[in-house]
């Protein structure tokens, strides 16, 4: 199988006599980290801790809409890190809160291990980009700039944001170049202006491979139920062989681990035992710690069914974000971005958009069965049915050192080919 996964932030501005933080791109993959939790790493640990309670927050406010929930906290997390760099005052405590951070050094440190250990996993193609684009004329503060490029790893150009169909055209270029052509045309000219002095963006890219493909020759029609009553026809993989899972009573559901190529890589799928258990499923699991979802697992024969599927969204994150606590960014007369520019302008967030791209099939490489350690609680070999043939959640989770970290999790209500 392989899964392309895009996610892009933007915050545009509106045309008001107070000066702009223009326009934050959020743009990854939902995507896999490699091993990165090293021994002692306070900052990363701190980081990694921070994105959990942030994917936790943030799943919960967007799942208050109907329908698909599809996005990147890494990505929103990382981006946004970056902007903590040239927060103060209250601005910057709020960025603390929300992020779950220290301070704008410890994100700072812990991303960029994070980064480097992202742009070095094996077996998988995996990127993580920043990108600071800044008016011409313009100059960022020493600090801030040294922390975006030398922590962060973020290039840094200037653009003439005036030329507005040129600007955009030089930003999209650059998002389509690290998304594989996934997101195209992200920037609209008429979102920019001359007002416009700074656009932050984060690009995550992910490709990855099942551990053991699915055979296109088992694919068939089959039923997914939206509700107890409603259905549509899907194409449903069906493979059998032996992955984690277990029945977790407290949730009243299934949970299945499905790895890529790269051990450390894998998708989480829930399934609650009803077929319209769904919502009451969010709801536990807003108590509960997505990293430990994968505890007390054990090994079995399983026959697995799973609907191919593709999803798109596009996501406005203002009240998101408000609702998280950052609503601070978006107030003209409040937010305090004094540590980015070299001049004495006033900035704020006008908007945050994230853009995002999702697929999944059969396809995928084989792979020699190098699974870590197999913890087998039942001493009979026993077959174990997994058939998503309704609602689920899913997660994308790498494990670090016996450390799960979420990098990507939605709801998945409507199966769409």
């Amino acid at each position: 199988m392989r899964q392309i996964s895009v996610w892009v932030s933007a915050v545009f501005i509106p045309h008001q006599h107070k000066l702009h933080l223009g326009v934050i791109f959020l743009l990854s993959l939902l995507t896999i980290l490699p091993q990165i939790m090293a021994a002692g790493k306070q900052e990363l640990q701190a980081v990694i801790q921070g994105n959990g309670n942030f994917t936790k927050k943030l799943y919960n406010i967007l799942s208050e809409e109907p329908g698909n929930v599809f996005f990147s906290p890494i990505s929103a997390h990382a981006v946004l890190a970056m902007a903590y760099q040239g927060a103060g005052g209250s601005t910057k405590d709020a960025f603390t809160k929300t992020l779950a951070i220290d301070s704008p050094l410890q994100a700072a440190e812990g991303y960029s291990d994070v980064i480097h250990h992202l742009n070095n996993v094996s077996d998988v193609e995996l990127l993580m980009a920043n990108k600071v684009y800044i008016k011409n004329g313009y100059g960022l503060k020493a600090a801030f700039k040294e922390v975006a490029q030398k922590k962060f790893l973020s290039e840094v150009e200037s653009v003439e944001f005036a030329k507005t169909a040129e600007a955009a055209k030089k930003i999209n270029l650059w998002v389509e170049k690290k998304t594989q052509n996934k997101i195209k045309d992200l920037i609209q000219p008429d979102s920019l202006s001359d007002l416009t002095r700074l656009v932050l963006v984060n690009a995550i890219y992910f490709k990855g491979n099942w551990a053991s493909k699915f055979d296109k020759s088992q694919t068939k029609t089959e039923k997914f139920y939206l509700n107890d009553n409603d259905s549509i026809d899907v194409q449903m993989m069906n493979k059998k062989g032996k992955y984690f899972y277990k029945e977790d009573e407290k949730l009243d559901a299934k949970v299945l681990e499905l790895p890529y190529a790269n051990p450390d890589v894998s998708l989480i799928v829930i399934l609650p035992n009803k077929r319209n258990g769904i919502a009451e499923l969010e709801a536990k699991l807003a108590e509960t710690d997505l990293t430990k979802i994968t505890e007390n697992m054990f090994k079995p024969e399983v026959v697995v069914k799973l609907p191919k599927f593709k999803i798109e969204t596009t996501i406005n994150l203002n009240k998101p974000l408000e609702k998280a606590g950052l609503g601070v960014i978006f107030k003209e007369n409040e937010a305090d971005f004094s540590e980015m520019l070299d001049s004495p302008e006033e900035l704020f967030v006008s908007q945050v958009i994230q853009k995002a791209f999702i697929e999944v099939n059969e396809e995928g490489t084989e792979a020699a069965a190098a699974t870590g350690m197999e913890f087998m609680l039942r001493c009979m070999p026993i077959i174990e049915e997994f058939t998503v043939d309704h609602p689920f959640v899913i997660a994308l989770i790498a494990n670090q050192e016996n450390h799960d970290i979420v990098l990507f999790t939605g709801r998945v209500i409507d199966v769409v080919q």
